[in-house]
């Protein structure tokens, strides 16, 4: 009953306060709910030896609607850096969820390539990472073609249990 009457005293003071602060009219419906839930969350903070109840009540008002200032901003930055940007759909997912997957695979197939000798993984590295032929990656270490391909058939063989034979067995490009 006691809250009933505050309520019905000051609800109008409360609702022109707000509304002289925000336009939209159900936001204001929306805060002013708000700040008279806030006033029965709080009620026992108030002491009448520090001011009136209607200064307190446009305490917790004034309090509320910051809050909401507040909350409106933060939305609106990050509205602001998603402006722009494309949502992923599930198209890109899946391509996003490939992309992971394989280079999981690729991670596997470097660290067991740490273990095999220098030769040999700079050869597969060339021609499996790099997509040199095995021509030209005997070009780039200065070894002749007939050792880059006894090297990448060892490291090969060394791999394959490691990674797929795609991966592993692909020559590079044309």
């Amino acid at each position: 009953m006691a809250f009933e009457a505050f309520y019905r005293r000051h609800v109008d003071a409360v609702l022109k306060f707000v509304v002289r602060r925000v336009s939209d009219p159900h936001l204001a419906a929306d805060l002013t709910a708000d700040i008279f839930l806030a006033v029965l969350d709080s009620a026992d903070t108030y002491s009448p030896g520090r001011g009136s109840e209607i200064a307190w009540l446009y305490g917790v008002a004034r309090n509320v609607v910051s809050a909401q200032y507040r909350k409106a901003s933060r939305e609106a930055r990050a509205t602001g850096r998603l402006a722009g940007r494309r949502l992923m759909d599930d198209d890109d997912f899946a391509r996003m969820e490939e992309r992971i997957d394989a280079e999981r695979q690729m991670r596997s197939a470097l660290e067991a390539m740490e273990g095999l000798p220098e030769g040999e993984r700079a050869v597969l590295e060339l021609v499996a990472i790099d997509q040199l032929t095995v021509t030209e990656a005997a070009e780039a270490l200065g070894i002749r073609q007939v050792t880059a391909r006894v090297r990448l058939h060892r490291a090969r063989r060394a791999l394959a249990h490691f990674t797929s034979p795609s991966a592993v067995y692909s020559e590079g490009r044309a």
